[in-house]
């Protein structure tokens, strides 16, 4: 849990004192919190259940050496490293292939008029400051925003847009403030547009050294 914990303030912290590699967090957090017996099944991946790990002392001296796995079924040797490195891979990646859909936020489920995407941050107009305005869920965020487009007054702006934090490390923004935890900013535009999707770009990270490579920002379009 520790491992996983690190994994995850790393991936939206690029400032971390982890020794995780920001680049490899997203995908360490995700294998720590997967089924691996199950993903490697899934994707018909087998792993022999006799393994034996034998160290050979034959290295020069001063060099890092690798133990070397032996596994009978395949009637050679591997290095440790090497062999972890191919099954992680594999596993992660094929396991994100068929997994990416189903990505699942904490709280109740999000209802169809939502339209919830994830790892995006739509701009617009706050008219509701998300720093002082804070939803136990995604789910609560959005209908906050369709609490207040039906109960907004003649002539006001209606929400349309709902941004929620999911990340209990906090989301990232280009602006001063630090965003926590369960902020809900309720937005309008008139027409929608993108802040990011998915992953901030090079570029931008290049330009923010703070900034994560994944959006950790969940939003949604409503109508009104």
């Amino acid at each position: 849990m520790e491992k996983l914990r690190e994994a995850k303030l790393a991936l939206v912290s690029r400032t971390s004192n982890s020794a995780i590699p920001h680049e490899e967090a997203g995908m360490l957090a995700r294998a720590l919190e997967s089924d691996w017996a199950a993903i490697c099944e899934e994707i018909g991946l087998w792993i022999p259940v006799q393994v034996v790990n034998t160290e050979h002392e034959d290295k020069p001296e001063g060099a890092e050496g690798f133990g070397i796995i032996h596994i009978s079924k395949f009637g050679r040797s591997i290095p440790v490293s090497f062999f972890l490195f191919k099954l992680f891979i594999l596993c992660i990646q094929k396991h994100i292939l068929f997994s990416a859909e189903e990505e699942v936020l904490p709280g109740r489920s999000l209802p169809p008029e939502c339209h919830a995407e994830l790892h995006t941050d739509y701009d617009g107009d706050a008219v509701r400051w998300g720093l002082t305005h804070h939803k136990a869920s995604a789910a609560d965020c959005c209908q906050a925003c369709l609490d207040h487009a039906k109960h907004a007054k003649e002539g006001q702006k209606k929400c349309n847009i709902w941004v929620y934090c999911p990340s209990e490390f906090g989301c990232h923004s280009p602006d001063r403030y630090q965003h926590k935890h369960q902020e809900c900013w309720l937005k309008y535009a008139e027409k929608p547009r993108l802040n990011f999707k998915d992953k901030y770009p090079e570029w931008y990270r290049n330009s923010h050294p703070s900034a994560p490579v994944v959006v950790p920002w969940v939003s949604g379009i409503v109508s009104v």
